[in-house]
Order: structure tokens, then sequence, then C-alpha cells
């Protein structure tokens, strides 16, 4: 069998090996919680599902799409932006639809980098965003995240010593996995540090609507100069719970949208046009559901936090994300994140993601993500209960 070129930079998936050995203990007929891979177990609201069945029955909706997404679409995610942030998108230059934001970034980072260039990306943190750079030959430096990082001086110190100087940086808040959360004042200084290096800002805003006790997650965009530098992916995934639905969006600087939008028109005919008729209604309908979604993932969160620090594992509570991202107990610090997600299910009985899997810095850290009921939830802590 031949190399391929592009796979021999990928390491394997280390989420792989945890899946593999929770599958199995399933198939020997153990209970197992699973809180590790973050896929949304709540349905998606019914009055998105039944504008997608009315929208499907309709064969004029079978044909191509548009690589860019429906018009309508685009205006919704534009008066969306002007009603959340009170940010103006203009929908024909300014956005595009992605088939959720992985593929969006993914193909974003391919059409804007060069084999060689430099890609500042966070570490930890979600997988597609340095390995989108990997992928298109790029060069990534990792930028530490986390409670005990300060991010900009880190940042300033990569900048000052790579070379060639970095082409792009990859951020995302609230943050998967360290469920960090920032203020506008942050994006202020993400803003200056661009246009004084010369630099392009992706910006993942998938947690938008995941936040908690008060705070609000603000957009890249809001701060002025922002679009003069870079754009923001928004998904539909979280904050509808339309995981499988692959419903995403770019907005921002036109020339990075408008490369994303002639690379894809080589690539794809767009999302099946009824799920891009049933996301306008999402955008445009009532919201109360996003505040359920929302209201449900907290009271996992609290029950989770609660559980786990009363049982003596001490862990913050996130104001973000539909994670929880916690330190492996002393005792077993020196297993590594991988043994250690490997020793919970076995004797705990219980899935998690070894930070690992989302950058070497990770490697101290475990990430649960909030996928289970309340009452699974506890059950988890009763599991974690007999190892700690």
């Amino acid at each position: 069998m031949k190399k391929f070129a592009r796979l021999d930079r990928l390491p394997p998936y280390v989420f792989t090996i945890v899946n593999k050995i929770k599958m199995d203990a399933r198939h020997a007929g153990e209970d197992i919680v699973d809180l590790g891979m973050g896929n949304p177990d709540l349905p998606t609201p019914k009055h998105i599902v039944d504008k997608l069945i009315e929208a499907a029955q309709k064969p004029h909706n079978h044909r191509y799409s548009a690589s860019m997404g429906i018009t309508k679409l685009r205006m919704a995610i534009s008066d969306w932006y002007k009603r959340r942030f009170d940010v103006n998108i203009d929908h024909n230059s300014e956005a595009i639809v992605t088939i959720g934001a992985k593929e969006g970034i993914s193909h974003l980072v391919l059409v804007t980098i060069r084999p060689g260039d430099v890609v500042f990306a966070q570490n930890p943190t979600y997988p597609i965003h340095p390995y989108s750079a990997i992928i298109a030959g790029g060069d990534v430096r990792g930028i530490p995240v986390g409670p005990d990082s300060d991010f900009f001086e880190d940042l300033m110190n990569a900048t000052r010593q790579t070379w060639p100087r970095p082409k792009l940086l990859i951020i995302s808040y609230p943050h998967n996995p360290t469920t960090e959360v920032v203020n506008l004042e942050f994006f202020e200084k993400i803003v200056d540090y661009a246009k004084e290096h010369n630099i392009m800002i992706i910006h993942d805003l998938a947690y938008a609507d995941l936040v908690f006790d008060g705070y609000k997650a603000p957009s890249f965009l809001q701060v002025k100069g922002a679009k003069d530098v870079g754009v923001e992916f928004i998904s539909l995934s979280k904050s509808y719970s339309m995981p499988g639905w692959r419903v995403g969006f770019c907005v921002g600087n036109r020339e990075m949208v408008g490369a994303l939008r002639r690379i894809k028109s080589y690539l794809d005919y767009g999302i099946f046009q009824p799920i891009q008729i049933a996301s306008i209604i999402a955008l445009n309908g009532p919201q109360d559901c996003v505040k359920n979604i929302c209201n449900t993932y907290k009271e996992r969160r609290d029950t989770l936090i609660s559980g786990l620090n009363r049982i003596g594992w001490n862990i913050r509570s996130p104001k973000g994300t539909m994670f929880v991202w916690g330190k492996i107990p002393d005792q077993y610090l020196k297993m590594g994140s991988v043994e250690f997600s490997k020793f919970l299910i076995k004797e705990a009985q219980v899935a998690v993601s070894p930070g690992l899997g989302f950058g070497e810095y990770g490697d101290e850290y475990v990430r649960f993500a909030l996928i289970e009921n309340k009452m699974r939830i506890n059950q988890a802590v009763r599991g974690i209960k007999k190892i700690l």
C-alpha cells in the first residue's frame, strides 16, 4: 500500500484508544456512563424538526442547493448577529453557510495558508484547529491556554521566537476543552495584535449560547476593526441541539469569506435545502428552546461539580460550554490522561476524554461531557468515589 503524505503528519487519534476500551466493556455487559465525546443527547426542538419535514416533502427542495448557502439563511444569520451582538453583517459578502463549523474551518485554513506557513493554535484545544493547518501543509505552534497560563504573554513570546512569521491564529471562546471564557477587552487585544503583526484571525464561537451564572459570551466581531483581520464561526449544533444536521456559518472579513466561498464552489453543492430552511426557523423562531437547552446543561454541570467536590475531586465550575475540565487527582497524576481515562472505565465504569487528545498541555486533565442525565451523572460520581 502506498504512503499518503498528508496522513503521515497526523498522529493516531487518542480518543479512539479510549473509545475502544469503552465499547469492549459495554460488549462485555458493563454499564458504562459515557461522559466522553461531546455529542449532544438532547433532541432538536420540535418546531425545527417540523419545518424540516414540511420542506422535505416539496420536490423542488431535493435539487442541488448553493455552496454558499441559500440567501434567506444567510440573511437570517445576519439578522441574528444584529439582534445578538449589534454587529452588521452583509449577507452577500460577509457570510457563508458551512457544513458545520469543522468543515468550514478546515477548508478556510486550506485556502488561506501555503505549505510551510506558520499557524498559531491554542493548546489544548479542539483538534480540528491545529490539524486543519497540518492537513494543509502548515507548521503549527501551540499557545498554552488554561487556568495556569497567561495567553497573551505566551502569544507574544511565541511571536518573537517564530520564523517565518505566523500567518494565522485560531482561537475559541468559550473554550473547548478548558471551558475558559473571556471578555470583550480580550478580543480588543487580539485585534490590535493581529493588525500589528499582519496575522489573520479565526474565532470559533461554537458555544455562544451555552453560558451560565450571568456570563454572556462576546463576539470577536463586536470589536472595531475585527472584520479587517478575521472571521468568526458559529454553529447550530449546540445552541439548538442540531449536531447531526451539520449547519454552521463563517462571517466577517470579506476576503476570507470570499476565499472560502470560492474553494467550496469546487467542493460541494451546499447542505440539503430542507435543512437550510429549517435552520432559518431555528434562528428566526422562538428562542425559548435555546434557554431550555442551556438550563439543562447547567443543571448537569451543577450535579457533576457538586458530586465530584463532595467526594474529594475539587473542580471549578465552568461558566461556559457543555464540558467540565478537571485536573487528574494528585494520586493518579503520574498516569497521564490516557491511562487515567482507561482506569476510570475499568474501575469506575465512567468514560471521559483524555486531555492529551486536545494537545500535550492537556495531559494532566480529563474532560467530562455533560451528555448524560442527572441520574446517570450521579451514578458516575458513585463510580468515581470508589477509586478516590
